[in-house]
């Protein structure tokens, strides 16, 4: 495995990668055919940049002998292991498209690249990865001063600090402009109060990125983002007996009169476009990730259903079996497509939110609808998690429920195309 940093100058000049990726499309079209390759149907490798494949190549060692080794034991005890965020910082996967303050600064489809290897052993690592890189670096990165940025940056990419996002409230979801959570200024900075619940990283993190609402001279006024280390009137407690995402953490967050300077404030920040900049990256990251957590339902359900015989028969060689895995590959491949497409959308900043909403609700919804399908080829052992299907559908459940729900997404995408707002009072 090779930090992204020292990946990073191998392949600096897009232009000459173009240059050798069209090169190989001239080679093999002097061929007649090439071999169907299931697992890249539609050779999504090929588009990527030296880089970008050094990149996956690191992420994918990374997940699938440091990782998958743990996830099963992780999984059942429902305990996290901090260190999991330390080794990641090692190889520089921790705020990776970030431009200085020790992290690589590399493309969004690299990015993209590591969430889905991460995700293809468990969301759950997937999601800790994203809270630090696109809820609390990012952040810090867009809103903060130079002194916020070197002072937590660093270690943030790291893993030497872990960090939670408090947007979501136990009275509001899908609903963050009715935020309770309030900043109220003072002499000497700010007070603040409120609860925030479902936070991943909570009760291990250092570092809080807390959105309130700012009261000045008792006047309500924008949503502000504020940058706060763990200190008195801070409480974090875990919340137990989560049905997925067991090999993270996740926690409410309790602020009980928590007083802060005027240097906790990200004073770039202001009203709720901040909050959801913040959720378009990490929402980018989850459109890859939950399709390795599809990729990795296809190449189990398929080994079993190559192994299993049923009437003196390989499963795999029934009609049935047989649509499932290709409804399930046909999606997993444009569904990444799609991905990649937003992902290079995003470097040349040709982008807009709606565009990730698509992405977001398509390979959410499919992630979960197929890997629930794929599920059946097991038959009984489907409840067992040696065969890790089951887990990843329990994950897929929550994928397509936070950051934005399905139906919410919809809504939004409803708003693009016909210009109504559908959930407007």
């Amino acid at each position: 495995m090779v930090r992204l940093t020292a990946i990073r100058p191998v392949f600096s000049n897009a232009l000459a990668s173009r240059a050798s990726v069209a090169s190989t499309r001239s080679m093999a079209a002097g061929s007649k055919f090439v071999k169907y390759d299931w697992e890249d149907p539609l050779n999504l490798n090929s588009l990527l940049t030296e880089e970008e494949q050094a990149i996956h190549e690191t992420a994918k060692s990374y997940a699938q002998e440091n990782l998958l080794p743990r996830v099963k034991q992780a999984y059942r005890s429902e305990e996290f292991d901090p260190s999991v965020m330390r080794e990641m910082g090692e190889l520089g996967l921790l705020g990776p498209t970030i431009q200085g303050y020790g992290c690589a600064g590399v493309s969004s489809v690299s990015y993209g690249l590591i969430a889905r290897e991460v995700e293809r052993v468990d969301s759950g690592y997937r999601s800790a990865m994203s809270v630090q890189s696109s809820l609390v670096m990012h952040p810090i990165n867009e809103f903060g001063t130079d002194a916020q940025k070197e002072k937590y940056l660093p270690r943030l990419a790291k893993g030497e600090l872990i960090g939670c996002f408090g947007l979501t409230e136990p009275n509001h979801g899908s609903d963050p402009s009715s935020m309770e959570t309030t900043a109220t200024k003072t002499a000497n900075g700010w007070t603040l109060n409120g609860a925030k619940t479902w936070i991943s990283n909570a009760p291990v993190a250092d570092v809080f990125i807390i959105w309130a609402r700012e009261v000045v001279d008792g006047q309500k006024g924008k949503v502000r983002g504020f940058l706060l280390d763990r200190q008195k009137g801070i409480e974090t407690p875990k919340i137990d007996g989560k049905l997925a995402l067991r090999a993270s953490i996740t926690g409410s967050v309790f602020l009980d009169n928590v007083q802060v300077g005027d240097d906790a404030l990200l004073p770039k920040s202001g009203g709720l476009g901040s909050p959801f900049s913040c959720l378009n990256s990490a929402r980018f990251g989850i459109s890859w990730g939950v399709i390795g957590a599809l990729e990795d339902s296809i190449s189990r359900a398929r080994d079993y259903a190559l192994e299993r015989h049923q009437f003196n028969r390989p499963l795999a060689s029934f009609q049935l079996v047989q649509k499932k895995l290709v409804d399930a590959s046909s999606a997993a491949t444009l569904g990444l497509l799609g991905a990649y497409q937003l992902g290079r959308l995003k470097d040349e900043g040709k982008w807009c939110p709606d565009q990730i909403s698509m992405m977001k609700r398509n390979n959410c919804g499919n992630a979960l609808q197929h890997s629930r399908t794929l599920l059946d080829i097991f038959g009984g052992n489907a409840c067992s998690d040696e065969y890790h299907v089951g887990r990843h559908v329990a994950n897929l459940q929550v994928t397509n429920t936070y950051e934005g729900t399905y139906d919410i997404h919809t809504l939004i995408l409803g708003k693009a195309i016909t210009g109504i707002p559908a959930f407007a009072n």
